[in-house]
């Protein structure tokens, strides 16, 4: 006898997982393809999420292929944050490079493991401070400072961060590093919360400033808040918060939102050059200025170079002994 059943009626289980096969085909639409997007979103940084965290968000948002943030916020501080998209993440190194501001809250009296909120009390001291002793304490931390990396933080020793190292139990010997403590003002003070201003190199510890702070001050510290007000040139003024760059919705408002390219070289001097010398600067040629008719800043150093038929930014370079430009990065949509 012939079985003339097909193999669906002969097996219900293969049925039912070709049904489910097909529901989920349906279900899961097709991801939209990748858009370019060129610019830098100045992004404040909510307290709670980190630096990489609001990265992938924004990054969603614009359906972007290629972004990257320009220097780590812990989770518990908040800010700005600027992210580089596209060709901007060639020029986001500059701003790692920076000068940064920052406003904290510098908790006297109270020492946490971790030097900030997130941390366990491990000891605890009377505060009886004045402000001429906080101003005279605060002297010591500005211009060339020491300063040893905290554990709890993301160097790396034998390629591991040293706060795995922390959570283990384990505490490593660190090497003092020299930072520069631009200006150290005194906010306020209403025991026994102290409110600073801080403008710092990179590589700078807000942490540590305010352990140090404490530690001068007899009684010891945490920090309890921190907020990055500026990198670099940028600063919080038109920067959003990413429940405002979500309401904005279509993508094409959400573009809007951010900076050209050319927001992160606006400390840079500006050079034009007509179509030709263009033509020859993103091939990569080094450039006379002066003796091709073209004006040249006063001081050698890096300069942003733009196309001046249609103001096209084309990168940057070193502007050389004799007016002579080099090119250095180079913007590829250009």
């Amino acid at each position: 006898m012939v079985d003339n059943t097909t193999a669906s009626q002969a097996s219900p289980i293969a049925a039912s997982q070709e049904t489910r096969g097909k529901r989920g085909q349906a279900q899961r639409a097709p991801r939209p393809p990748r858009v370019p997007v060129h610019g830098v979103l100045l992004l404040d940084k909510p307290v709670g999420l980190s630096s990489n965290d609001a990265l992938v968000r924004a990054k969603r948002m614009l359906n972007a292929p290629k972004a990257g943030h320009t220097g780590t916020l812990d989770p518990f501080a908040t800010g700005l944050l600027p992210l580089c998209f596209g060709e901007a993440t060639k020029f986001s190194q500059d701003l790692l490079e920076a000068d940064k501001t920052y406003e904290a809250v510098v908790h006297l009296g109270v020492k946490t493991d971790t030097g900030d909120t997130e941390g366990q009390i491990i000891a605890e001291r009377p505060v009886a401070v004045s402000l001429e002793q906080i101003e005279a304490a605060m002297a010591g931390f500005r211009g060339e400072i020491r300063q040893v990396p905290p554990m709890h933080s993301a160097l790396k020793r034998d390629g591991k961060p040293l706060y795995e190292y922390a959570r283990a139990g384990i505490t490593l010997e660190r090497d003092a590093r020299e930072v520069t403590i631009h200006s150290l003002e005194l906010l306020d003070y209403q025991a026994p919360m102290l409110s600073i201003r801080v403008t710092c190199s990179k590589g700078t510890y807000i942490r540590v400033l305010g352990e140090d702070i404490g530690e001068a001050l007899g009684c010891g510290a945490h920090l309890n808040a921190l907020r990055r007000t500026g990198v670099g040139p940028l600063t919080l003024e038109g920067a959003v918060t990413l429940e405002q760059f979500d309401a904005a919705g279509e993508l094409e408002a959400r573009k809007t939102m951010l900076l050209p390219v050319d927001g992160l070289l606006q400390s840079f001097p500006a050079v034009q050059l007509p179509d030709e010398l263009a033509r020859r600067f993103l091939h990569g040629q080094r450039l006379p200025l002066t003796k091709e008719g073209v004006a040249a800043p006063e001081e050698c150093g890096r300069v942003r170079v733009y196309r001046s038929s249609d103001a096209a930014l084309l990168g940057t370079g070193l502007l050389q002994e004799y007016a002579i430009l080099a090119p250095e990065r180079l913007i590829s949509t250009a």
